[in-house]
């Protein structure tokens, strides 16, 4: 057998976990059917993972981690508040939601398993730092586009997660493509609308003395 380093192991071990869950679900993952995906011996995972929730928290931070890079990095900051919104939030739909129900349920069910089993902590930091990187684009869009919204960014971010989320649980309920799709160019146009970015009046010159 060829050595993986312990990092690359742990990655395999949660991209593996990950496939599972998205399959069976929390309640249906076993920590052989992990090893048996991961292509692992059972020892060894267990050895990475020493117990079921320690990979399932593992897993939450993964998740985390990989959806806020997709809202970060998709955005192209220096067309406005409106082109990152939009861009940012159906990136992120085409990406991770559209055709992904399983990664989506899975998703939830690691919320719900946080909150009873964690205190809610990671859930929180979940929502957090989804709604953190939409506050940061925007704010950043708008800030060199020369803009300012109508509403707090902090606000923004956690209305955009809010529909967002609302449209998730929908699309799961009911994989209806084409509706998500048009509901979420809908969702959006009420967000812009509420955000309502405008260019920041620049304030006139003062004339100089030696220029009079």
């Amino acid at each position: 057998m060829v050595y993986v380093k312990a990092p690359a192991r742990e990655d395999q071990v949660i991209a593996a976990a990950v496939s599972v869950l998205s399959d069976v679900g929390v309640p249906g993952m076993t920590i052989r059917a992990v090893a048996a995906a991961a292509g692992v011996p059972l020892g060894t995972l267990q050895y990475v993972f020493p117990t079921k929730d320690q990979l399932l928290r593992a897993v939450i931070t993964k998740v985390i981690h990989d959806v806020s890079e997709v809202l970060r990095t998709e955005v192209e900051i220096d067309k406005g508040v409106e082109h990152a919104l939009r861009q940012g939030v159906t990136s992120f739909w085409e990406k991770l939601v559209d055709n992904h129900v399983g990664l989506q349920i899975m998703q939830y069910e690691l919320l719900t398993y946080s909150l009873r089993n964690e205190a809610g902590g990671l859930a929180r930091a979940q929502y957090e730092s989804y709604s953190a990187v939409v506050t940061e684009f925007c704010e950043q869009a708008a800030r060199v586009a020369g803009e300012r919204c109508a509403v707090g960014f902090d606000t923004l971010g956690r209305l955009a997660l809010a529909q967002i989320d609302g449209l998730i649980l929908q699309y799961i309920a009911k994989p209806d493509a084409a509706r998500a799709r048009r509901d979420l160019r809908q969702a959006l146009d009420m967000l812009v609308i509420f955000a309502d970015p405008k260019p920041v009046a620049r304030r006139p010159r003062r004339r100089t003395a030696s220029a009079e």
